[in-house]
This record gives C-alpha cells, sequence and structure tokens, in this order.
C-alpha cells in the first residue's frame, strides 16, 4: 500500500491533498480550520482516516492559513484544582450564545497557557490564552490589575473589620449583600497573590464559606456559568 493508506483508509490530509491539487500541508491547515466536511460532518483531525467510498467536501475559498491564537475565559468551579481546569475546554462546555463568531477548532485548547491561577477551593474567572500580546500584557500588568473577588463569610462584619481588610489588603473592600448568618464581602484588589484574601480574611477572624473572582481588569466572569468556557472578543480588553 501506499503511504498512509490502510484497510481503513487513508489519512484525511492525504485525501485532502489530492483533492485540492496542495501540499499535506495545506491540506492540514484547511482540516484544522475547519473547511473540511466527512459525509457532512465538520473534520477537523488530518490523521483521521477516511474510506474511498465516504464524501469529503472542501468549503469553497477556504484558505490553507494557520489557526489564529486564541484567548478563551472559564469559570472554574470551586473545588477543582487550577491546573486541571484546561480539561473543561471542549466543545460541551462552550458558552451559548457565543458573540465571537469563531467555531471551536481543536487548535484552540491546544497550547493554552493558564495566565491567572485561582485556588483549588475557590470559584471565578480564569484566563487561558495562546496570544503573545495577552500573555505579555498579563505579566507585565500583573502588579496593577485589579480583581474583582466576592468572599461569602459567616457572620456579621463590622466598619472596624472592614477598615482593618482595606488597611492590610490595600484594596478597596466593601459589603455587596448581607443576611443572616453570613456576609458577602467584595474585594477590588491589585495583583493579589494565591493564598492572600483567604489569609487576610483568617487574620481578621473571619471565616471563609466561598470565594469567587468576578473581573480580571476589565474582563468580567458573567456570563459564564460553572464549567462554561468563552473566547475573549476582539473589542475586549483585559
Amino acid at each position: 500500500m501506499m503511504d498512509g493508506d490502510t484497510a481503513d483508509g487513508i489519512r484525511l490530509a492525504k485525501r485532502v491533498a489530492a483533492m485540492a491539487g496542495c501540499s499535506r500541508r495545506e491540506a492540514e491547515l484547511l482540516i484544522e480550520n475547519g473547511a473540511v466536511r466527512v459525509d457532512g460532518e465538520p473534520a477537523t483531525l488530518p490523521q483521521q482516516r477516511v474510506r474511498p467510498q465516504q464524501q469529503v467536501d472542501i468549503e469553497p475559498g477556504a484558505r490553507a492559513e494557520p489557526v489564529v491564537p486564541v484567548t478563551l475565559l472559564l469559570h472554574k468551579p470551586a473545588g477543582m484544582p487550577a491546573d486541571a481546569a484546561h480539561k473543561l475546554l471542549v466543545p460541551a462546555n462552550h458558552h451559548e450564545p457565543e458573540r465571537a463568531g469563531l467555531r471551536f477548532l481543536p487548535r484552540h485548547a491546544m497550547g493554552q497557557r493558564l495566565m491567572t491561577p485561582l485556588e483549588g477551593g475557590a470559584s471565578g474567572l480564569l484566563v487561558f490564552t495562546q496570544e503573545w500580546r495577552i500573555e505579555r500584557k498579563l505579566h507585565e500588568d500583573a502588579a496593577i490589575l485589579e480583581h474583582e473577588v466576592m468572599v461569602d463569610v459567616a457572620g456579621p462584619v463590622g466598619p472596624d473589620v472592614l477598615a482593618r481588610l482595606e488597611r492590610d489588603a490595600a484594596a478597596r473592600v466593601s459589603i455587596g449583600q448581607q443576611a443572616e448568618g453570613h456576609t458577602g464581602l467584595r474585594f477590588a484588589i491589585k495583583g493579589p497573590r494565591p493564598g492572600q484574601i483567604a489569609h487576610l480574611c483568617d487574620q481578621a477572624g473571619l471565616q471563609i464559606l466561598s470565594m469567587k473572582r468576578l473581573r480580571i481588569g476589565r474582563t468580567p466572569l458573567a456570563p459564564l456559568l460553572p464549567t462554561q468556557w468563552r473566547y475573549l472578543l476582539p473589542t475586549e480588553r483585559v
């Protein structure tokens, strides 16, 4: 048999290269960009095998170009370690409606770098990126980038405790909500270190019930539900 041929068919990239009269690499790019369908279904893996009787179609006018790097925003659920959160970047968790006008490609989830760690017990916004400009900004502005975090603590919180938290954290701390048995504290803190807010609450004698990061810079968590992710829009800035 020729290279790539087996009883189970040939590699999709080889079939597309023959159909389009292009190189194998160009065929792989067409597939990775979602421009190829097999029996009417999107096919995004160049190594997929196809049999002679299967229908392969190439989107008219499609160009063999590298997949554009993307930035993904994820709502990490409480209890999941941040270094395991990349496993949630799958099509089933893609937030809808999606405003970015992008269709999910396997390449979008490959090589994503987590730029904003979060304690395992906390929930909220994580930023993953393949874009070097976003990565550089998050590195260079880490100390001045403001994070908005909602911390639910047991019991009431008085003005003296709020003043202490603001002083020790060098942040804006306010009461977001208050109900019987618990208080929601809203922290607006620049460049927080992992565990810093938990340490501040512990020093103030507060028992944390839950913690959620709502915003990083100008990028909000809403409207994502836990485990959902979306694309950072071209018009958005971190």
